[in-house]
């Protein structure tokens, strides 16, 4: 990565991209419900590293001004005739108002935050967020969420290929396995600046305390 390119974060010119971290991915119960396979390692970094740390990055946008963004994984219809024709083909559904799209409750949306429902694995290709991210003078991306190798890297890859500067946060990230994680992380060094969970917050402190 280039490091004359800023990818520092600003009020107004950077948001929080929160990618499928909804009860679906979040709850073991839910997931099972719903016919999804995880994995120990996958259940233990949700629960012990990436919704706590996703807590933290999204209060610290909060209290800095920044907007965060959710992304969700649900169809328009119940039937899921509007799915992609991947999620077809691997039976993959998450109806209209199902449980399992639900934001995750311990980072539930507050006020107006918007949650944008997706029915493919990249937020860019089904849905307007380019659109809307542009309407908000948006430059900057912090993405973190789940899976690492499908969404979360989907959204990384087509959001630098659309002129954004991505910062990509590993430790609020989770695969199923600990090789997926590595190998994501490694790639995505091509296509976005990669810094941890301590790091971003301590910079959007920092927005805070110079608007003050």
């Amino acid at each position: 990565m280039n490091a004359n390119y800023d990818f520092s974060l600003t009020v107004g010119r950077a948001a929080l991209l929160v990618v499928d971290l909804q009860r679906a991915f979040c709850e073991r119960r839910v997931s099972d419900a719903l016919g999804f396979e995880g994995s120990d390692y996958f259940w233990d970094r949700v629960d012990d590293l990436v919704l706590p740390n996703a807590h933290g990055l999204i209060s610290a946008a909060r209290q800095a001004g920044v907007e965060v963004i959710y992304t969700v994984i649900e169809a328009l219809t119940q039937d899921g005739r509007d799915r992609s024709l991947d999620h077809k083909r691997c039976n993959f559904l998450i109806p209209k108002g199902s449980p399992g799209a639900a934001v995750a409750p311990s980072i539930a949306p507050q006020g107006d935050e918007m949650v944008i429902p997706k029915t493919s694995s990249g937020i860019f290709n089904s849905t307007n967020i380019d659109y809307i991210l542009h309407n908000l003078g948006v430059e900057r991306l912090v993405v973190f969420g789940v899976y690492s190798h499908q969404c979360v890297e989907g959204a990384v890859r087509d959001a630098s290929d659309r002129g954004y500067l991505v910062t990509l946060v590993p430790d609020a990230c989770a695969a199923k396995t600990a090789a997926q994680d590595a190998a994501t992380m490694e790639g995505m060094k091509a296509y976005a600046r990669l810094a941890e969970t301590a790091a971003v917050i301590e910079e959007l402190r920092r927005i805070e305390s110079a608007a003050a």
